[in-house]
């Protein structure tokens, strides 16, 4: 999804504060709704009957729905209207919140769930496009863009809070009541104040790879799910079948049209391969593992929904702080995807064996330590979704790396599940902790020696002229 572009002038005079009040609040929503589930899983599990694949399930559904229709939504938003897919969004935010809380079965809720991921890709691409386009360069663009991107730590945290009370003092459903209910409040405010505004270039749509994009991933996530209950079962080896087959279609096809969904050639960039493969591998060892582990330290430790979610604000309420302040450092956007994936090994280990008996203020410094790190990440995958490509092609950088991300997510939670699963809360919580800890420390290292080699173009620099030439 592209920013407003400056050739075509606005439907409507925006209004700066109304259009930043609402286009933040966009992130916070969607990020209170996708973390709900990870403070009530236990509870949600044994209410909705889920068996042993349940649980990657409810986690999963809306990551799914994310990935599949976040570059769909851009394309939508810019062809369509900015202000028309943000309202859009939020009413069918609203109409999935209401199904998942009257879901009676775990296959109601999942499919709830993937319905609430292509909703919360449209308020996000939507809002987004508003945003850019009522600032559209400058300071105040700098600003803007800064306290949107700030708003996903803030979510993270208010998110699980807000569902372990609610749990605590009325059910685990009571929240998806709450998220309906703001849904329905932004849209009558949206209709009332933000502007609308289209891409001077339209773009046709790419049915055929959203098709194939959408498609090729839920099998791949079933296969990866559905591996907890036995890698060598005909359905997971069907599901990986599929997977491949779909999405190696999906790459030939967008590599013949004229107007693709995701440029390939695109990948040809250093710097937009490390920001893609650094928000997937952000999405797996970082979000998948944070999105499991308050279940883990609930089943582990005895704890409640709401004390789980006090641990984990520890850790989303310091990235939140950092990505704040994250702009004042001097460094690129490699550079700081680098150290945040560096600060969240490190944090990460210290969780070593918190499943079961290390003290309370070992996981919290680990949490606070791997909020650091989770803070500068989230700033820099947002930089680099700008430093890594051409400016008219910065809605594709940034919806590459949201895909990756929410499939990297989707899949880090299928593997903590299976992990954990089969070894038990202590030992596969320490083995998938560890593992996670190592991938984000070498994907770090390898980021850093990248952004060292190439421009903030995403390019090598030239080589410096030999002596004496002109």
């Amino acid at each position: 999804m592209a920013l407003a572009a400056p050739g075509r002038a606005p439907d409507a005079a925006p209004a700066p504060g109304p259009t930043l009040a609402l286009a933040c609040a966009a992130p916070l929503l969607a990020l209170v709704n996708y973390t709900v589930p990870m403070t009530t899983l236990p509870q949600m599990t044994r209410d909705l009957g889920s068996g042993p694949t349940g649980p990657a399930w409810l986690l999963n559904g809306i990551s799914l729905g994310l990935a599949a229709a976040l570059l769909v939504a851009g394309d939508a938003a810019d062809t369509y209207g900015r202000r028309r897919v943000y309202l859009i969004g939020l009413w069918t935010l609203a109409a999935t919140a209401v199904a998942a809380a009257l879901a009676t079965g775990t296959g109601m809720f999942a499919a709830a769930r993937v319905a609430q991921g292509a909703a919360s890709a449209a308020v996000l691409t939507g809002g987004l496009g508003v945003l850019g386009h009522a600032f559209p360069s400058g300071p105040g663009r700098l600003r803007a863009v800064g306290r949107y991107g700030a708003m996903i730590g803030l979510g993270i945290a208010v998110g699980p809070l807000l569902s372990g009370v609610l749990a605590d003092a009325v059910s685990w459903r009571a929240v998806h009541w709450v998220v309906a209910a703001a849904s329905v409040a932004l849209a009558l405010l949206g209709a009332r104040w933000l502007p609308e505004s289209r891409s001077a270039t339209r773009r046709p749509p790419d049915v055929p790879g959203a098709l194939l994009l959408a498609s090729g991933l839920a099998a791949l996530v079933t296969g990866v799910t559905e591996g907890r209950a036995g890698w060598d079962r005909p359905v997971v080896a069907v599901a990986f079948a599929v997977a491949a087959l779909l999405l190696g279609l999906f790459v030939a096809v967008e590599r013949r049209r004229r107007v693709p969904l995701l440029d390939l050639g695109l990948f040809r960039r250093p710097l937009f391969a490390v920001s893609t493969g650094g928000a997937l591998v952000v999405g797996t060892v970082v979000v998948g593992l944070m999105s499991f582990l308050p279940a883990v330290l609930q089943l582990s430790r005895g704890m409640t929904p709401l004390s789980s979610a006090a641990l984990l604000a520890a850790w989303s309420g310091t990235s939140f702080l950092t990505a704040l302040q994250a702009r004042r450092l001097p460094l690129s956007g490699g550079g700081g995807l680098a150290l945040g994936l560096g600060l969240s090994a490190a944090g990460t280990l210290v969780l070593l064996d918190a499943a079961a008996h290390a003290p309370w203020i070992r996981v919290a410094a680990g949490m606070v330590v791997a909020g650091v790190g989770s803070g500068l990440i989230n700033a820099a995958l947002t930089r680099l979704a700008i430093e890594s490509v051409p400016a008219h092609r910065a809605g594709m950088g940034s919806g590459a790396g949201n895909t990756a991300r929410y499939v990297g997510s989707t899949l880090g939670v299928a593997l903590m599940a299976a992990v954990v699963g089969t070894a038990g809360p202590r030992a596969g919580t320490d083995a998938a902790v560890l593992v996670c800890a190592l991938v984000a420390a070498v994907a770090g290292a390898g980021i850093a020696a990248v952004a060292r080699l190439t421009g903030p173009g995403g390019t090598r620099p030239p080589a410096p002229a030999a002596r004496g030439s002109r």
